[in-house]
């Protein structure tokens, strides 16, 4: 029977992270803990959320409540929606009667910064305005329940904590997005809003051509409830380790181990047997994260998506997406594709590989310190780091062989449709949906083109085409079924910004509407549809929304 009341809920409560990790010895007891400050040691500080008033509730994922057996009118019972909007008074036992935020380090391809702390230490950076109020298990799977928006902790370096409606509801539709597109993501639970509390925000002007934002502009409030097994980042892990490095205090090394062990428990364990030596366990991590972050980033550009700032503190260490802040979708092909203002090339579409190497390096080193004195388990660690380009190189080359019905890669084939893509200017999922197809002409794929074509790039197509479909059929690939799989391979319907943007604008009126339309149409993104919602959702970006701000580029501002 699924979970119809609050009560039934806050049955399922069991807090491993608070049960078995070091909570900041100079923390308050009740929670209450909302300026910043450094913070020297410790795994967490307790953090009671700040709640939104008059809080209105505008989505939630029915897919994930079904997952956890709870009863979708649950979404509206008075207690559920007063924790998910921050009002943690409503707790019972065995629940806790406050939240919690973690602190982690930032690095940049593999470059440790402190500049982004107010204090030039480190000690200032984390969670400012993500507080976790919630852990329990669930049909046997234990999540963790963290408000996006939940108001100031210590680690909000000055500012409030809040969250704007508008980057809520690109946060719980795309998780929403990447779970039905079989991307692994951190997943949604709840959005709420409040009109009674805005929040001030740089923005862009109606019809801006602005690369930053030009404008304050005040939105609703909101706060949207993110849920995954845990939310350990590769920053965390950092974070110890340079503590560690630095005998920051006599308790790092082991603070270090703890949060490794707590994350082989909390993601891994079903992987990884309790009864081998720790050494062998962190090994055994290390190739484990390997390929679920080689996997992951193979996923996200086989569906086209762009992390836009793939720092360390942004790479979940349980191998899935996190953090949906200044991410995109690709329409038009450019392996250059960053939609986020602030973070250049070396965070494009392309680049991704390389971030992923980066972070993945910085989560090396730092599980690296666990096993001095240990030379086998060294020598297994670092071949094993020594291997993620290969095992990189490898993803990928799979992932663009499925997307063209192929066996085995064939780097000619590959790389001569990416340039003929960036020269007939292809829209990336529009076009890989045609070609899912497996057309014997042209005439279909020039759909998916933004410019103009001309003889001679036809020409190039349809020879391309012609060795293609040979390919395909020389290895003895049936069409019919190359073609289904190619079409569970490559979506029909993609995340576009110039769709989204509306259903933000009318969410904050009350009208929520088409952010329900778009879960909808979201859920099923390899499916055909209806041919209303085909007309409305498959065609290429109208030339209006090229270069404008706030739907081709967009700033942080959320």
């Amino acid at each position: 029977m699924p979970t119809t009341t609050f009560a039934a809920f806050a049955e399922r409560a069991d807090y491993s992270l608070l049960d078995s990790l070091q909570t900041d010895p100079q923390a308050t007891i009740d929670g209450h803990d909302h300026r910043p400050r450094q913070v020297f040691s410790g795994h967490y500080v307790p953090v009671t959320p700040t709640p939104i008033p008059a809080p209105e509730f505008v989505a939630h994922s029915a897919t994930l409540f079904h997952e956890l057996g709870l009863a979708d009118g649950l979404a509206h019972d008075a207690d559920f929606l007063r924790l998910f909007s921050g009002d943690i008074s409503v707790a019972r036992q065995p629940m806790r009667p406050f939240g919690w935020a973690t602190g982690y380090a930032l690095s940049i391809y593999g470059s440790e910064y402190i500049q982004q702390c107010p204090f030039g230490t480190g000690n200032g950076y984390g969670d400012g305005r993500a507080i976790s109020v919630f852990e329990g298990v669930f049909n046997g799977h234990r999540w963790e329940m963290q408000l996006k928006g939940g108001g100031p902790t210590p680690y909000c370096r000055g500012a409030d904590g809040r969250a704007v409606l508008r980057s809520s509801v690109r946060e719980f539709l795309a998780q929403e997005f990447m779970q039905a597109l079989g991307v692994p993501t951190s997943r949604s639970l709840l959005l709420v809003m409040s009109r009674s509390e805005t929040v001030r925000r740089p923005w862009y002007s109606p019809n801006s051509r602005s690369f930053d934002p030009d404008i304050l502009v005040d939105n609703p409030a909101a706060i949207t409830t993110r849920v995954a097994p845990s939310f350990l980042r590769v920053g965390q892990l950092e974070l110890f380790a340079r503590r560690a490095r630095s005998q920051a205090h006599p308790e790092a090394l082991n603070e270090l181990r703890m949060i490794v062990a707590h994350l082989i428990e909390r993601n891994y364990r079903p992987e990884i047997d309790p009864s081998l030596e720790f050494s062998d366990q962190v090994v055994q991590l290390a190739a484990l994260f390997r390929g679920r972050l080689t996997s992951l980033v193979a996923n996200w550009m086989r569906v086209g998506y762009c992390q836009g700032n793939f720092n360390s503190d942004n790479c979940a260490a349980g191998g899935y997406t996190l953090d949906y802040g200044p991410f995109g979708f690709i329409e038009l092909f450019d392996p250059r594709f960053q939609p986020w203002t602030g973070g250049g090339e070396h965070f494009c579409f392309f680049n991704q590989t390389q971030a992923a190497e980066a972070n993945y390096q910085m989560f090396w080193a730092a599980i690296r310190l666990l096993l001095q004195g240990n030379p086998d388990a060294l020598a297994r660690l670092d071949q094993i780091w020594e291997g993620f380009a290969t095992a990189m190189n490898q993803e990928i080359e799979a992932m663009w062989a499925r997307k063209l019905g192929l066996i085995t890669y064939d780097a000619t084939l590959v790389n001569e449709l990416l340039e003929l893509m960036v020269l007939s200017k292809a829209d990336y999922t529009i076009c890989f949906r045609k070609l899912s197809a497996i057309p014997e002409q042209l005439a279909s794929l020039k759909e998916s083109f933004y410019g103009p074509s001309s003889e001679q790039l036809d020409a190039r197509w349809q020879n391309w085409l012609q060795r293609w479909r040979k390919r395909i059929t020389d290895s003895g690939g049936d069409p019919q079924a190359t073609s289904a799989a190619m079409q569970r391979t490559n979506p029909k319907y993609t995340w576009r910004e110039w769709l989204v943007a509306p259903a933000y604008e009318q969410a904050a009126q009350g009208d929520t509407n088409l952010v329900q339309e778009l879960q909808a149409v979201f859920s099923h993104p390899y499916d055909e549809q209806s041919t209303q919602v085909e007309a409305t959702y498959d065609r290429l970006k109208p030339r209006e929304f090229f270069n404008a701000g706030g739907v081709s580029h967009y700033s942080c501002s959320s």
